[in-house]
């Protein structure tokens, strides 16, 4: 448990250098996730007037005669959560927590593995990002469609999400390893 624990930890220092390079200083999720409208403040004064309560708003073209919705009209979402920046802290505080707990998830399941994946260095970084593309899978790529992300969005954002589990993976491979053999533990 005490090299899970080492693991989870490493993993989850390698997590904050990790977004603080990629995200802070070459701002590769914020150039994804935060495009600028060329009318800013006339849509947020729309919004601010007609979205008085948190919630996800999906604006769809106007149905044709026939009650079916036009094939290439666009279909737009609006997301308010209901904060604004001064409480910005708190999506801060959880996402530390989600970066904590991740990578000490992720160690766990490693060395409740079998032993044949546990007995390679490469076997471990692999089973660990497969644990990665799992959550992966089901985090951002969830999020394409319709009133979503464009699916080239989607995918740099999964790739980005599972490089970093993949960095993570480098150091949480070199601590979770096969436990000694009874001798060997009796000898040391």
């Amino acid at each position: 448990m005490k090299k899970v624990i080492q693991a989870g930890l490493l993993g989850t220092v390698v997590l904050v250098v990790w977004f603080v390079l990629v995200d802070g200083l070459i701002g590769y999720k914020r150039g994804i996730e935060m495009n600028q409208l060329p009318d800013e403040r006339a849509v947020y004064a729309f919004l601010v007037e007609h979205v008085p309560e948190p919630g996800r708003y999906v604006a769809n073209p106007e149905v044709s005669p026939d009650r079916a919705f036009p094939g290439d009209d666009p279909v737009f979402a609006v997301q308010y959560s209901g904060l604004g920046h001064a409480e910005a802290g708190q999506e801060v505080l959880v996402g530390l927590v989600v970066m904590l707990l991740t990578p000490f998830v992720g160690a766990w399941l490693l060395s409740n593995a079998s032993s044949r994946i546990l007995s390679g260095y490469g076997s471990r970084l692999l089973f660990f990002s497969l644990i990665g593309i799992v959550f992966t899978l089901f985090g951002v790529m969830m999020r394409f469609g319709l009133a979503k992300y464009p699916l080239g969005s989607a995918v740099a954002l999964s790739a980005h999400d599972l490089a970093a589990w993949v960095v993570a993976g480098l150091v949480v491979a070199r601590f979770v390893r096969p436990a000694a053999p009874a001798s060997a533990a009796r000898a040391g």
